[in-house]
C-alpha cells in the first residue's frame, strides 16, 4: 500500500512546485508544461516505494516516457509566445485574488486529476504481477496511442512553422482522419496503462480513471474548448469539422 500512499503526496508536491515556478515566471500556463511530468513523478515515487514487478516497472517506464515527451513538447510550444488566453482571462476575472484562486481552481484541481487518472499505474505498481495477455495488449494500445500523439504533434508543429499556412486548417496526415489525433492518442495511452493494471482486481477496479481521462479529452476541457476558439480564428474550420471525425480516426466524409 506504500505506492497508494505515496501518490497523493507526489501529486501535491508537483503542483506546489509548479505553482511556485509560475509565480516567479508570472505565467500561470506553467502547469501545462508540468502536466505530463507530474504523472512521471507520481509513477517514479510509487515505483521506488512499491514491491516491484514486471507489470509495475513496465507501467512506470511507459508513464515516464509519455509524460516527459508531453511536457517537453508543451513547454517548447508555449515558451515562444504569449501566455495562453485562457489563463489571461482567468487572471482578469480573479483580480486581486488571482494568486489564491489560480492555485485552488487550476493547480490543485490538476493535481487531483493527476492523482485520480494515475490510479491504474499506482495499482500496477502496488500489486505485483507478471505481463500476461492483458498486459501485452496494454503495451500494444499504449504504443498506438503514443504514436498517434507524437506524430500528430509533430505534423501540427511543422504546419504551424510554415508562414504560408497562416489562417489555414491542417487536414492532412493523421489530421485527415481525426480532428484531434493527439487527444485520441492520449486516451489510448491511458487505456493501455489500465490494461497493464488488470492483472489484479484492484487494477481492474480503476476503470473510472481512463474513462474520466477520455471524457476530459473528448467532452470536457480538451476538444470543446479548443474547437470553440478554432471556429472563431480560422474560417475553414467549420467545413473541416463537417468532413472529419471529432475523435476516433475514421475516413473523411464526402460531400
Amino acid at each position: 500500500m506504500n505506492a497508494f500512499l505515496t501518490a497523493p503526496a507526489a501529486a501535491l508536491a508537483t503542483v506546489l512546485a509548479a505553482y511556485g515556478v509560475a509565480r516567479l515566471r508570472k505565467r500561470y500556463d506553467t502547469i501545462d508544461s508540468v502536466w505530463g511530468a507530474g504523472f512521471a513523478v507520481i509513477a517514479l515515487c510509487c515505483a521506488f516505494t512499491g514491491p516491484g514487478s514486471a507489470a509495475g516497472w513496465t507501467a512506470t517506464a511507459l508513464t515516464v516516457g509519455w509524460g516527459v515527451r508531453l511536457s517537453a513538447h508543451l513547454h517548447h510550444r508555449n515558451s515562444g509566445g504569449a501566455e495562453d488566453p485562457r489563463y489571461l482571462e482567468m487572471a482578469r476575472r480573479y483580480g486581486d485574488r488571482v494568486g489564491l484562486l489560480m492555485f485552488l481552481r487550476v493547480y490543485l484541481v490538476q493535481g487531483l486529476v493527476m492523482w485520480f487518472v494515475s490510479l491504474p499505474v499506482q495499482a500496477a505498481i502496488a500489486f505485483p504481477g507478471e505481463l500476461g495477455a492483458l498486459g501485452w495488449a496494454g503495451i500494444v494500445v499504449w504504443v498506438i496511442g503514443f504514436g498517434f500523439e507524437t506524430v500528430g504533434d509533430a505534423q501540427l508543429s511543422r504546419f504551424r512553422a510554415d508562414p504560408a499556412n497562416s489562417g489555414r486548417v491542417l487536414d492532412s496526415g493523421l489530421w485527415r482522419y481525426t480532428r484531434h489525433p493527439n487527444y485520441f492518442g492520449d486516451a489510448c495511452v491511458w487505456w493501455g496503462l489500465y490494461l497493464l493494471a488488470c492483472h489484479s482486481w484492484a487494477g481492474a477496479a480503476t476503470l473510472l480513471s481512463p474513462l474520466v481521462m477520455t471524457w476530459l479529452l473528448a467532452r470536457g476541457t480538451g476538444k470543446p474548448l479548443l474547437e470553440r476558439g478554432m471556429r472563431e480564428r480560422r474560417p475553414g474550420y467549420a467545413d473541416y469539422v463537417e468532413r472529419t471525425s471529432g475523435f476516433l480516426p475514421l475516413p473523411p466524409r464526402r460531400g
